[in-house]
């Protein structure tokens, strides 16, 4: 009895780690990183997408980008410090790391980045307290959309 409760426990376990919306992610979640970053939310409809716009306490505003399928297209972020970036890429994350720890290797010093990579677009930039993210992934950014309105 107790092996069936356990194996039961670890399914829906597995069902609840990622619960919240992340880049490539559904949209339906968004509102649990509201919950999860404690955040206010305003919600503004363009012509190709949605924006959830999320404001944290610490000043911190996230940007989350929905298509019309249901997507999370792009997010981007600006603020004096960094959200729980696993949280925002998702499934994307560890590529997104990877390409981090190599991009320090070949570069000395403090320098925006700026990394194209299979399926994902990152930019980042900033000095202390006023950091500004954002990641997509351009298969995709809905028709008619400019990567300029992606911030």
């Amino acid at each position: 009895m107790k092996s069936l409760i356990g194996g039961l426990l670890a399914v829906v376990s597995l069902f609840c780690v990622r619960s919240y919306a992340a880049l490539g992610g559904d949209a339906a979640s968004v509102d649990a990183d509201r919950a999860r970053m404690k955040a206010q939310r305003q919600v503004t409809q363009a012509s190709s997408y949605a924006l959830h716009q999320l404001t944290m306490e610490s000043g911190t505003v996230v940007r989350e980008y929905v298509s019309p399928a249901g997507n999370v297209f792009a997010i981007a972020w600006q603020g004096p410090f960094m959200p729980d970036m696993q949280q925002l890429l998702g499934t994307y994350f560890d590529q997104y790391s990877s390409a981090v720890k190599a991009n320090k290797k070949t570069y000395v010093g403090r320098h925006p980045l700026n990394l194209r990579l299979p399926g994902m677009v990152i930019e980042s930039s900033g000095y202390m307290r006023a950091y500004h993210f954002r990641a997509y992934i351009p298969q995709q950014v809905p028709a008619g959309v400019k990567e300029a309105e992606l911030q």
